[in-house]
């Protein structure tokens, strides 16, 4: 969630960065505790436990009385903390306090995670007779003849029309890496809820047990019969491409690889606007990107299409160019032909040198004060890498003139859910055929003007999540590109009643 620029937020910001430099935690809802305590009734207990806690870093959410018995009280408190180790430091310090007793401890997030975060429900009650003869048996069948006759009516009289299947394999979840489709279930299911909250797209999580790309090829086609679009997600690099290529090619419906464009999309349109701030022009900057995974290339290939012409990637072995022979392999031959004009070479603390961006899809601590120096006036620097980006904001402060990362507690925060659920609302509303890069750039555009010229700052070039204006804007300004670009294929009069 990306940080707005109200005075709470600021003040917000500023104590989580005192909280950084003095090495101390920082609590967050992640690793939020619900402690129920029974308390000796004897005055300053309470006193006691909140100092506790609080010596301890812990950040109480709340306080609440459960019960109240002759010498005793029992009360639910919340707590936030920064980590699983940071909630067992803050349990011992609350066993040393006479009169205390922790009688239950509940971890917030799991419970929010009991039974699974989404449901299907009916969009219409069955009280009668007649109600479940349409909707069922006999009524259905002359639903299923018109679509019969006419495929298309899949669309108007089923659920493909507003539907997206997530889709993973399990192998890129997060910053987890391959931990299978089981475990990585609870984050799709999470992007489903996103869909539904951002852009009102009915979506389904969909994990499969298989890491072969043709497997996942031909699973994808055969399920696709029941959906409007197909979200790949947390697929591990390069099979990511192949997958999504294939599909793109053998599908009629958009699939849209969200590790990769999603955040492409969200820092081409963060990288409109700190260019806004710094004066420079697309096609002036040097741009060098560390980590040429899926995001990386993504990233690369969006704002080469915006109009950068100089750019360098980087990975473990160092500057990506035409003519590598170490550690390459078919993505990044490509893109060794179609980057790095001057051929440079070396690490990245080389070709950083008078970059005027910086990308990290990487690792933590990649780049250093020493780096940052080396860059042209004003650099911009997206460090990305979650949760520990390449270079800490406190660390860059002073040394750039724009700094965004991937976390929720930073101002700027690079969060592909200002993307995915209003692109494919847009893409679903005129029944697309593809995403295509001509929408993929203009929800970018409609993401960045969400921010007028009088309120683009240093700390504000990226919307926030919840801002309910950006859903909106993507999903309009992607549905016009598809009908500019040919692969909208639903007439702009077309209503739904029509059979």
């Amino acid at each position: 969630m990306a940080l707005t620029t109200d005075a709470s937020c600021q003040s917000n910001f500023a104590t989580l960065t005192l909280c950084f430099m003095s090495n101390k935690p920082t609590p967050n809802a992640s690793y939020s505790l619900t402690l129920r305590i029974r308390i000796h009734n004897q005055p300053g207990k309470l006193g006691a436990i909140t100092t506790a806690i609080g010596l301890a870093g812990g950040d109480i959410e709340g306080i609440d009385i459960v019960s109240v018995g002759k010498d005793f009280l029992i009360r639910d408190i919340t707590v936030n903390a920064a980590s699983e180790k940071h909630d067992e430091e803050i349990l011992a310090a609350l066993a040393d306090i006479d009169g205390v007793e922790v009688i239950n401890v509940s971890d917030r997030t799991f419970l929010m995670h009991l039974g699974g975060k989404i449901e299907v429900t009916s969009k219409m009650q069955l009280k009668t007779r007649s109600d479940l003869s349409m909707a069922y048996t006999p009524g259905v069948a002359r639903v299923c003849e018109a679509i019969a006759k006419d495929p298309e009516k899949v669309f108007n009289l089923t659920i493909k029309k507003n539907t997206v299947a997530v889709i993973s394999d399990g192998t890129a979840v997060l910053g987890l890496g391959d931990i299978g489709p089981a475990a990585a279930m609870p984050v799709m299911e999470g992007k489903a809820q996103l869909f539904k909250e951002f852009g009102g797209v009915d979506a389904f999580p969909i994990c499969l047990n298989t890491k072969d790309p043709h497997e996942i090829v031909q699973t994808i086609k055969n399920i696709s019969v029941a959906f409007g679009g197909i979200n790949l997600e947390d697929i591990s690099a390069p099979r990511c491409f192949e997958i999504e290529e294939r599909l793109k090619e053998e599908l009629d419906i958009p699939v849209f690889h969200d590790d990769q464009h999603g955040t492409a999309v969200v820092v081409l349109a963060a990288l409109i606007n700190a260019l806004k701030i710094v004066g420079k022009k697309m096609e002036d900057v040097k741009v060098v990107v560390n980590g040429v995974g899926a995001a990386g290339v993504a990233c690369s290939k969006i704002v080469m299409a915006a109009g950068v012409k100089n750019i360098v990637g980087c990975d473990q072995t160092g500057a990506i160019y035409e003519g590598r022979i170490e550690n390459m392999n078919w993505v990044k031959d490509w893109y060794a032909r179609n980057t790095n004009p001057l051929k440079e070479k070396g690490t990245i603390h080389d070709v950083i040198e008078k970059a005027d961006v910086f990308f990290g899809l990487s690792a933590p601590g990649v780049i250093t004060v020493e780096d940052l120096g080396k860059m042209a006036k004003d650099p911009i620097v997206f460090a990305m890498a979650n949760p520990v980006p390449e270079i800490m904001p406190e660390d860059a402060a002073g040394h750039v003139a724009v700094m965004a990362t991937g976390r929720s507690d930073y101002p700027n925060q690079i969060n592909n859910v200002l993307c995915f659920p209003g692109i494919f609302r847009g893409a679903l509303n005129c029944r697309a055929s593809r995403i295509n890069e001509a929408m993929k750039l203009a929800a970018a555009e409609a993401i960045a003007g969400i921010i007028g010229d009088d309120e683009l700052h240093p700390d504000y070039i990226i919307p926030s999540v919840f801002d309910r204006r950006v859903g909106e804007a993507v999903a309009a300004k992607v549905e016009e590109a598809a009908y500019s670009t040919g692969v909208a294929r639903r007439e702009r009069a077309t209503s739904d009643s029509e059979f």
